[in-house]
């Protein structure tokens, strides 16, 4: 059998063409069957005089068993998953195939189309149509079946389910075979396809013989036919669980740069159904008890996608750069056109205005969307960035405002302008009376004008200058007060603080956006923060509101310390956190070449190491245990040897000098020389006598001095890094509620070997994480009160 036969890609598409058309059994049946078959099949014209060669591969069965009486076959649905190069098909949960056998029951009579909520409301199931759309992100349909019979090939990977006509002919022939007990029935279809029915253990598909030339495989391996099994039962296949319907908590994902979000090219879609998969599991292993009891539901993850919209038809961007791209190494510059200029577009004020709007009115909508479909959720809702993804909702929350008036004016778009000026008089105020037609024209008054961008000005041909002017005085007059730049109420603020600048000199809060961040001090003009709404070094742009306050920020592989600092920023106060959200978590792995700490901005003085992430089976990792046992043993038996060479050096140092004479002795010995030789004497015996006291006195001390500037400073080595290993604790400031915001994971055994190697897939590294999502799920599930079950270590 060829490579490509049972081609589920053909399969599904003669599906939907027959879908179109009256459904008839025997109206060429296996044309996708044959479409993906090898061709040179040969084939026995009769079911008696199939040879038995054909079986060789499969274990012979029991032909003259009694079988047992026909049973209705139960069905399954399955959903289609096309890639660029393949298509698979994935079951339902046991779950959601009832809710679609029930529908599809009770659909029959009537005429409109039945909608079934599956995968945890995450898309939706048109019954009648066989398709599956998404909910909350734009992905084409896929394919639908209620799946009975199903074939596989030697060499498929997994069985694929025939089409539900043609399981319907399957599924007659073999009730005819079990009740008439008539087997080694032949089903010939139109394309020359056969399927026979030997027994109830052993149906096989045989393909079409056509011509082949020499460069095909030979014949033997041709005519191997397909396995046939009927029921989802008879097939190795995985069948998930379903999802519980209770959601404690929902966290938006805001992905990076590019794309992609991993080496494999996938999208954000598909890294956060990996992350939720890693959350469901981690749920039913480290809160099992919490779930049986019903303390625990689930958390949902919803991906955010904003660089479509960037790079879309709508700003033109990508035609105005691939006109100056140079023509060569071609691939290299797409992908970085299509990744790398994220960063630069973000730094442009008119492209991070798009990308921010982007970001807060995706989440407002999939926010509005999930509580239409929840109306029953009452949990708190969380934010999570990747890389630049980060630094965005990083800006974006550092803009929030408080009070019920900043929340109107942002979602219900009723702005009270401070005086009631005409288009006419505003436009003549600034001298730009000419351009009135042009606004009327497109009917746009004060209120339509406020909601215009840059670009909607330019399409109407409005020039630069007159376009900077309208947006300026609609930023200063029309919008409400605390929309305006803060610096203009900071007067208004008794509780702003000064800032304090990298000279320690105190200046007034009009140097910053907000005084909790302190910027280094500028060798540049002063800026006029009255028409400048700079914040904390990010461009002039209007932030937009979130519908609601986030709980928790996490920020995974995040450049945000690097970005702040190339802002100026030099530290932040410790008294410092989001208007809206109360905690803030930075999480990275310890090889992300883009990945920066946020906690010496804020505690500069102590060198903190930072919080090492557990493993999601409570214990370091092994390679890391050794490694911190050969350090402890490495320390012990450095201290152990110098202490017993020191021991025994003193030792030996003090045998001589309880072996020399005494001096009195010396004395009393010189006593019995004669006078002649007295004198002599006594100047050599003095002479020997210093220089022998001067010796072993030397000797005495060298102990001391050994162990003074050695053995003293192994010991003192030794307690400094205990001291680090037990640092007290230290206030982190109030970004993150007091706690500690900087969290590194546990690098894999293999990755130890060479951190540059590794480099690139460790920032990627977090959509399949369980250290990372564990992280996440007990600091949500730590705030309703469940404790995790498994100690970490």
């Amino acid at each position: 059998m060829s490579s490509n036969q049972g081609d589920p890609r053909a399969l599904s598409q003669a599906a939907s063409e027959r879908n179109s058309q009256p459904p008839d059994p025997f109206d060429n049946p296996c044309e996708t069957a044959a479409t993906c078959s090898s061709p040179e099949a040969q084939v026995s014209p009769v079911a008696e005089e199939v040879s038995p060669s054909s079986t060789s591969s499969f274990e012979m069965l029991d032909m003259e068993s009694v079988p047992p009486p026909y049973q209705e076959v139960q069905p399954h649905w399955f959903f289609c998953r096309r890639a660029e190069d393949s298509t698979s098909w994935h079951p339902f949960s046991r779950e959601d195939s009832d809710k679609l056998e029930n529908a599809f029951i009770t659909a029959k009579d009537e005429e409109e189309d039945v909608r079934v909520a599956v995968d945890g409301e995450r898309y939706d199931v048109h019954v009648k149509e066989r398709k599956r759309y998404a909910v909350y992100w734009e992905q084409a349909p896929t394919e639908v079946r209620r799946c009975t019979w199903f074939f596989k090939g030697d060499k498929d990977t997994q069985y694929m389910p025939y089409p539900e006509d043609l399981s319907t002919s399957l599924e007659e022939a073999y009730m005819i075979a079990v009740t008439l007990d008539e087997w080694k029935r032949k089903l010939d279809f139109p394309t020359g396809e056969t399927v026979i029915l030997h027994n109830p253990k052993l149906m096989m598909h045989y393909k079409p013989i056509q011509l082949q030339d020499e460069w095909v495989s030979s014949p033997s391996e041709q005519t191997r036919p397909c396995t046939v099994k009927r029921g989802v039962d008879k097939i190795f296949v995985e069948i998930p669980d379903g999802e519980p319907e209770k959601i404690d908590h929902l966290v938006f994902m805001v992905h990076g740069i590019g794309p992609a979000c991993d080496l494999r090219f996938r999208s954000i879609i598909q890294c956060v159904n990996d992350f939720r998969s890693a959350s469901l599991s981690l749920l039913a292993t480290h809160y099992k008890r919490a779930q049986q009891d019903g303390q625990v539901g689930r958390v949902e993850f919803l991906p955010v996608n904003w660089h479509s919209a960037l790079h879309g038809d709508a700003t033109g961007v990508d035609e105005d750069i691939q006109r100056i791209t140079l023509p060569s190494i071609s691939r290299l510059r797409h992908f970085t056109n299509d990744t790398l200029l994220d960063l630069f577009f973000y730094n442009s004020p008119t492209y991070c205005q798009t990308i921010v709007d982007t970001v807060a009115s995706e989440i407002n909508k999939l926010h509005a969307l999930f509580k239409q479909r929840h109306p029953e959720f009452e949990g708190d809702v969380s934010v999570t960035g990747h890389s630049l993804g980060s630094l965005i909702l990083f800006d974006l929350l550092t803009n929030q405002r408080t009070g019920s008036r900043a929340r109107e004016g942002v979602f219900s778009g009723e702005h009270s302008s401070p005086n009631n000026d005409s288009l006419e008089q505003m436009l003549t105020r600034m001298g730009l009376q000419q351009y009135l037609s042009t606004l009327q024209a497109e009917k746009l008054d004060l209120e339509s004008l406020a909601l215009c961008q840059d670009c909607d000005l330019r399409d109407l041909g409005i020039p630069l200058g007159p376009r900077k002017k309208i947006l300026n005085y609609i930023k200063r007059r029309w919008l409400p007060e605390d929309c305006k730049p803060p610096a203009e109420n900071q007067t208004q603020e008794s509780e702003v603080p000064p800032v304090s600048t990298s000279d320690g000199n105190q200046s007034s809060g009009l140097m910053s956006q907000d005084p909790h961040f302190h910027r280094a001090q500028s060798i540049t003009s002063a800026v006029d923060y009255e028409y400048f709404d700079v914040g904390i070094g990010q461009v002039s742009i209007d932030y937009p509101q979130l519908a609601f306050h986030p709980q928790t920020f996490f920020a995974f592989g995040s450049p945000i310390g690097m970005f702040l600092t190339v802002r100026g920023l030099k530290r932040i106060d410790p008294n410092y956190s989001f208007p809206t959200c109360k905690s803030f978590y930075n999480i990275y792995h310890p090889y992300d070449p883009v990945a920066y700490r946020i906690e010496p901005m804020i505690v500069s003085e102590v060198d903190l190491e930072p919080m090492l992430i557990p493993h999601h089976k409570g214990r370091k990792r092994m390679h890391l245990e050794l490694k911190d046992s050969l350090t402890r043993m490495s320390m012990d038996l450095k201290n152990n040897v110098l202490g017993s060479l020191r021991t025994a050096w003193q030792s030996f140092t003090r045998l001589p000098v309880a072996a020399l004479p005494p001096l009195e002795e010396a004395g009393t010995t010189n006593e019995t020389n004669t006078e002649a030789q007295a004198s002599v004497s006594d100047t050599t015996a003095a002479k020997r006598e210093d220089k022998s006291a001067e010796f072993w006195t030397k000797i005495q001390e060298w102990p001391k001095a050994f162990h003074k500037h050695y053995v003293r400073g192994v010991y003192m080595e030794a307690e400094s890094s205990a001291e680090q290993m037990e640092q007290p604790e230290i206030t982190m400031g109030m970004l993150n509620g007091g706690r500690r915001i900087d969290y590194v994971l546990q690098e894999k055994p293999i990755e130890s070997f060479n951190e540059y190697l590794f480099a690139i897939q460790s920032h990627v590294c977090y959509w399949e994480s369980e250290d990372t999502a564990l992280l996440l799920l007990k600091e949500i599930y730590d705030k309703l009160g469940v404790a995790l079950e498994q100690p970490q270590q």
